[in-house]
């Protein structure tokens, strides 16, 4: 099975300029229609600890994975979402191994 998994673990106090960033970001992406683009994004917030967020997205590769993270578009959008932070965010790399789908 291929698939590459990137997690962000961050904490805001700013929760929706970050998801007004994201959003920006993501339009413009799709306007530009070039390069590879994740499969899906999700952003959850932490109910234990206000304050703490994850946000994880989905490539069809890490190659793909790698190439976005490389992209001048997506090095302007992390750093301006780090600027949102309140301290830096901690990335995590995974290959996806299974894919479980419950109805």
């Amino acid at each position: 099975m291929a698939g590459f998994v990137q997690i962000i673990e961050y904490r805001t106090s700013k929760p929706e300029e970050i998801k007004a960033l994201m959003d920006d970001y993501g339009a413009k992406r799709e306007a530009a229609d070039d390069g590879p683009t994740p499969v899906r994004g999700i952003t959850c917030a932490d109910r234990d600890e206000p304050g703490r967020y994850f946000a994880i997205v989905e490539f069809d590769s890490y190659e793909d994975a790698m190439a976005n993270s490389e992209r001048a578009d997506t090095t302007e959008f992390s750093a301006r979402m780090m600027e949102l932070c309140d301290g830096p965010g901690t990335f995590y790399n995974l290959d996806l191994v299974e894919e479980m789908k419950y109805h």
